[in-house]
């Protein structure tokens, strides 16, 4: 049995598949299917249901598969303790972003995090919660950044800020007659959200007291995922929509005008890195944290007079 054939029954049971595990893996299909059945026959039973499309662990395959997974991540910490040992930080680390915080944190701390430690290799990919939960738990990243509270019980949340929530109205929405504002005056007939699978989405809803989906303008309904489309709607379309405050950073003087602020406790959104329980690469994640921090306004660290909402 070697630290290779696990890695390449991991990957099999990734992607259920031997022809994209061989590529992931950066081999042919006939080599990653050769040490397959090579572990196979040492353990002396089949991992693998290869009858099935796709290709599904076996009963005792599974149990084999999530103990190969624990034996990696383990392996990996030696390569850790040699890094920690030389003081720097290198190699690769893999990202996980949703889109409502990805366009308002990466272009921040991007240039600043390469210039520290150009050792690093950033991975990044903006995917919806629900993806960066699945590759957490497969090992596929090493990180999410994310809403939270999640609770799930094999992650571990590190907080890392408060955002407030705001409204962002139009001249001819009643919003907009008044200074500050309160989630009993807002209007669900008016009101933009995004569409289904975005955390955010069920973050305005609660704001709204209103947990079940709406239907929004009675002649029209659009679903989109982009907060900055949200912010179109309002300006071209008329009525309001919810907005995260680090949206506000690229206003006009005119947008501007069109914010309407909580009155306290004002809602807001808890963004943490989460990690795996068993987590590696615990330097270059703190790092990651830091330079997220060091941008932020101090406001923003702390949940004082905040009401955080669930997703």
């Amino acid at each position: 049995m070697t630290i290779t054939q696990l890695e390449y029954i991991v990957a099999v049971d990734t992607y259920r598949s031997f022809v994209l595990a061989a590529e992931k893996c950066f081999v042919t299909q006939p080599t990653l299917s050769m040490q397959v059945q090579k572990l196979e026959d040492t353990l002396g039973v089949k991992l693998f249901d290869r009858s099935k499309q796709p290709v599904t662990p076996t009963e005792i395959g599974t149990e084999i598969i999530t103990q190969a997974r624990i034996l990696l991540s383990e392996s990996e910490k030696i390569k850790e303790i040699i890094t920690d040992r030389k003081k720097e930080l290198s190699g690769e680390l893999k990202v996980g972003i949703i889109p409502t915080i990805a366009p308002y944190i990466l272009p921040k701390i991007l240039h600043g995090f390469i210039e520290k430690y150009p050792q690093v290799k950033l991975v990044v990919w903006e995917q919806t919660t629900e993806q960066i939960i699945h590759e957490l738990k497969l090992g596929m990243i090493d990180c999410g950044i994310l809403s939270t509270p999640l609770h799930e019980s094999n992650l571990t949340e590190l907080p890392v800020f408060y955002e407030n929530f705001v409204a962002y109205v139009s001249k001819n929405s009643n919003l907009s007659k008044k200074k500050t504002i309160s989630p009993d005056d807002i209007d669900m007939e008016e009101i933009w959200i995004l569409n289904e699978g975005h955390c955010m989405r069920e973050q305005v809803l609660n704001i709204c007291q209103r947990r079940k989906s709406t239907q929004g303008f009675k002649h029209f309904e659009y679903n989109t995922g982009s907060v900055e489309t949200l912010k179109r709607m309002v300006d071209q379309n008329n009525g309001a929509t919810i907005l995260p405050e680090l949206a506000l950073t690229d206003l006009t003087d005119k947008q501007l005008d069109k914010v309407r602020y909580f009155k306290s406790p004002e809602p807001a959104r808890e963004v943490s890195i989460v990690i795996q329980r068993n987590f590696l690469k615990r330097r270059m994640i703190e790092a990651l944290k830091n330079e997220i921090l060091d941008f932020l306004p101090k406001r923003m660290k702390t949940k004082k007079k905040k009401e955080v909402m669930d997703i």
